[in-house]
């Protein structure tokens, strides 16, 4: 008897786009292909580095809400300054750079910011925070108000795609992409932006979306996506790929858009 991916790849629907930038891109085309669907590049975003503007003081620690905020950290800091990041890979990303004292939240950021009250102490010194362009200020605030000095930092800006991409615009025409995987709020944003009018919006919001929090759920559901839903049980790549897997052995009817469960 055929799987459900079975079924899938017989009917050209086996195809599985991935909307998020490098770093991180590459890597999970390579995951998506080996858990057996075919890959499509079609990231939301243009991540453009930022030279770290200049601080009046070194600090007692670095905070990073993001693996894209790596090479700016590793270009002007040094290796042996403690380094907090929101994640797994954001941490392993740190290490291959050289930090050598890394913590990973393994979550998000409020998970970041219970870690670092958990280790240091507001008179270790001022917490160096880099992010993206008009991100990272709900944790700021957090840390501030439990009494830390955060000094905050754009270490990237995330440009918007001005396409999906004309592969990505050929295998949803053909009808080939059986699910899309959304890293976060801003670049399903974008996405749905770069979508064109027409058939090809209908098949994109047709498709299964597997997505790393209930935040891009509701992206998704307010844009009126109309295919299935499924929400990483934990907000990394990692859960993202098992969610995936499961979208691919389970039954279409199983999974409806009321399966998004928070983060």
């Amino acid at each position: 008897m055929a799987t459900p991916l079975q079924d899938d790849e017989q009917n050209g629907l086996a195809g599985v786009l991935v909307t998020r930038p490098e770093p991180g891109l590459s890597e999970t085309l390579a995951a998506v292909a080996a858990a057996g669907w075919r890959p499509h590049a079609s990231p939301a975003l243009v991540v453009q580095p930022r030279p770290l503007a200049a601080t009046p003081y070194p600090p007692a620690a670095v905070v990073l809400t993001s693996g894209q905020a790596v090479a700016c950290a590793a270009a002007s800091l040094s290796a042996d300054v403690p380094l907090f990041a929101v994640g797994a890979r954001t941490a392993e990303r740190a290490r291959q750079a050289g930090f050598t004292q890394v913590y990973s939240a393994d979550g998000d950021a409020a998970a970041l910011a219970m870690l670092l009250i958990r280790h240091r102490a507001p008179a270790d010194g001022t917490l160096l925070l880099l992010s993206g362009a008009g991100q990272g200020r709900d944790l700021a605030r957090v840390l501030r108000q439990a009494g830390f000095r955060v000094l905050r930092r754009i270490a990237y800006e995330a440009r918007p795609a001005a396409t999906i991409g004309p592969q990505a615009k050929q295998a949803l025409e053909q009808g080939a992409i059986a699910a899309i995987l959304f890293f976060s709020a801003l670049s399903a944003r974008y996405w749905l932006a770069a979508l064109p009018d027409g058939p090809v919006r209908l098949a994109a919001c047709s498709a299964r979306a597997v997505v790393i929090s209930a935040s891009v759920a509701t992206v998704l559901h307010a844009s009126g996506w109309a295919g299935p839903v499924v929400v990483a049980k934990h907000p990394d790549a990692a859960a993202m790929l098992d969610a995936l897997g499961r979208v691919a052995r389970a039954p279409a009817r199983q999974v409806s858009k009321r399966s998004a469960a928070p983060d």
